[in-house]
């Protein structure tokens, strides 16, 4: 991985967005029964993740 990858996956991971091919790698490696999401169903599943959650992303 050359500066400029390194520099912008460490500038997704400051603001919450992780990193697609990590996954791919990830549910390759251990989860190979499973579907891979595409990057569009993997980025909304993090932000509902991260934001949504069970009551809307509020708190109260």
């Amino acid at each position: 991985m050359n500066m400029v990858q390194t520099l912008r996956r460490m500038a997704r991971l400051m603001v919450g967005v992780p990193d697609y091919d990590d996954y791919v790698r990830h549910m390759t490696a251990h989860h190979p029964e499973r579907p891979i999401m595409d990057r569009r169903a993997f980025f909304r599943d993090r932000q509902e993740a991260r934001y949504g959650g069970k009551n809307g992303g509020r708190c109260c």
